[in-house]
């Protein structure tokens, strides 16, 4: 997500290019994200270097009729100046059928406009309903050390069925513990960077995968290197016992 004044807008072209440069190639955007000015800032960005790109978008709930998908989708396109969205999600569940929103899903795929259907912010309890009607390619949600409820029966579900978890907010909503003792001592015994251990943690699984959100070079450089190195089971086991997932379900976060 990239909105703002110009000069936060160039700031964040400036970093999504320098994340290509890094060989982070995956970027997500959607429609609602500054009334659809990130998707522009996104075509911006990978204008010449669209084949580097993994890149998504969504819909929201409110135009996820099967018409209105398609339409939104266009729009998308447009804005995006490509000629197809790698992978196109319902934002969250809304009062259209998800019949109804995959039935489009499966036209835009036909048509080329589309590559990957998946989902976004819907729980393990809506997941068999939506795989009736579409096959999904991810599921998109909340994930970082104080909100680990997926871990319970959405991941595993999704790992069994070969659903990618992407999880967004890796980093928490502005609540990053980058004071916690245990996670400075493992970043010390590394050689990194609280949040780079943090990024690390999060997609220990190999079925997870995340989209840290930033508009600043510096960040990107740092995310981009948190994946080099691997956390011993005693990191893992010490992160576990300062934040606990929860023993008992828990519904699923949302931003």
């Amino acid at each position: 997500m990239i909105e703002g004044s110009r000069d936060a807008e160039r700031r964040a072209v400036a970093t999504l290019r320098a994340g290509l440069d890094l060989g982070m190639t995956h970027i997500d955007t959607a429609e609602m994200y500054g009334n659809g000015r990130a998707e522009e800032l996104v075509g911006e960005a990978i204008a010449g270097r669209r084949d580097e790109v993994f890149l998504a978008s969504k819909v929201l709930p409110s135009n996820a009729s099967h018409d209105g998908t398609i339409r939104a989708c266009e729009r998308s396109l447009r804005r995006l100046k490509t000629d197809r969205i790698d992978l196109y999600m319902p934002h969250w569940s809304g009062r259209y059928p998800v019949s109804e929103t995959y039935r489009a899903m499966n036209k835009l795929i036909e048509r080329g406009s589309v590559r990957f259907a998946g989902i976004s912010n819907f729980d393990f309890d809506e997941l068999p309903g939506v795989e009736e009607t579409a096959r999904l390619a991810c599921d998109q949600v909340l994930y970082h050390l104080g909100d680990r409820g997926i871990e319970r029966r959405l991941i595993p579900y999704c790992r069994e069925r070969r659903i990618a978890v992407v999880a967004y907010s890796p980093f928490g909503h502005g609540d990053l513990p980058e004071d916690s003792g245990v996670l400075q001592e493992i970043a010390r015994r590394h050689g990194r960077t609280v949040r780079q251990v943090v990024l690390n943690w999060v997609t220990r699984d190999p079925n997870v995968f995340t989209i840290p959100k930033t508009t600043q070079i510096e960040r990107a450089q740092e995310n981009a290197a948190a994946l080099d190195f691997e956390l011993a089971s005693d990191d893992l086991a010490a992160i576990d016992r300062a934040f606990p997932a929860p023993e008992a379900d828990v519904p699923l976060g949302m931003l």
